[in-house]
C-alpha cells in the first residue's frame, strides 16, 4: 500500500494471518492471467483520498472486470474508456439532482481529490469474471477501512447503493455520521429506487449542516495533452 496517512491506521491488518494469504492469492492469480486493476492501482482510492480528508464514502463491490476499465476507484474508469452503464446512470442522476451535465469521460478522480473515498469492497478481480476474488479476504480489509472512517469524529456521509453495500450500514456509527442508501445504479435496479434518490444534494446538505465544505460534483473535461 502506498505511504499515506492510512498506513498507521491500517498497519495492524498487515500482521494478521489473512493478509499474506490474500497477497499470495492475488500474486498467484496474476501469474495465471490478467487481474484488474493493475498492481500499482489496487490501493488508488486510499492514495488519492487521505484519511484526514474523507468527507464522503461511496462503496462499490468488485472492480470492473473488462480490459482497461478498473483503476482502483469504485464506479470510475480512466480517461478514454467508455462509461459503463452504472456510471451512466450515476451521471444521469447527478444531472437530475444538481443540474450538472454528464462529463464526456468516466474518471472520478476529481471527486476522490475532494475527499470522496471511492472504495470497492473487493480490490481485485480476475479478467472477465465478476466476483472471482470475493472469497480471497479483501472484505476483511475493506470492512476495517469502513470502521476507521466511522471512527472519525467529524461527520462523514456514507453512500450505499444496492443490497450488498447497504449491509455495511452496521459498521457505521449513526450517532455521528449520515448514511444515504438506495438501490444500485445498475440498469437492472436503477429504476427501483436509485433514480430520484438525490444522493449528491443530500450529501452536500449533510456536510453543510455539520459545517463541512460540500463537494463540487462537477468533473472537468478530458486531460490536457502535453505539447512540445
Amino acid at each position: 500500500m502506498p505511504r499515506t496517512d492510512w498506513n498507521p491506521i491500517l498497519r495492524g491488518e498487515f500482521s494478521k494471518p489473512y493478509w499474506p494469504i490474500l497477497q499470495q492469492f492475488v500474486a498467484d492469480e496474476r501469474a495465471q492471467g490478467p487481474v484488474f486493476p493493475p498492481q500499482d492501482q489496487v490501493f488508488a482510492a486510499l492514495h488519492l483520498t487521505p484519511y484526514a480528508e474523507v468527507k464522503v464514502l461511496i462503496l462499490g463491490q468488485d472492480p470492473y472486470h473488462g480490459p482497461r476499465q478498473a483503476h482502483g476507484l469504485c464506479f470510475s474508469v480512466p480517461h478514454g474508456v467508455p462509461q459503463p452503464p452504472s456510471l451512466q446512470n450515476i451521471f444521469a442522476e447527478l444531472r437530475d439532482d444538481l443540474g450538472i451535465e454528464p462529463p464526456t469521460h468516466g474518471n472520478l478522480e476529481g471527486w476522490a481529490r475532494q475527499g470522496v473515498l471511492l472504495l470497492n469492497a473487493f480490490l481485485t478481480v480476475r479478467a472477465r469474471q465478476a466476483a472471482s476474488h470475493r472469497s480471497a479476504g479483501w472484505e476483511t480489509f475493506t470492512d476495517e477501512v469502513i470502521r476507521a472512517v466511522s471512527a472519525k469524529p467529524e461527520r462523514v456521509v456514507f453512500i450505499l447503493w444496492g443490497a450488498f453495500a447497504r449491509r455495511k450500514k452496521s459498521l457505521v456509527d449513526l450517532t455521528r455520521h449520515i448514511v444515504i442508501e438506495s438501490a444500485h445504479p445498475s440498469p437492472l435496479s436503477a429504476h427501483n429506487g436509485f433514480i430520484g434518490s438525490k444522493p449528491f444534494s443530500r450529501a452536500n446538505a449533510a456536510l453543510a449542516a455539520a459545517g463541512r465544505q460540500p463537494i463540487d460534483w462537477r468533473l472537468s473535461g478530458e486531460p490536457q495533452t502535453a505539447t512540445r
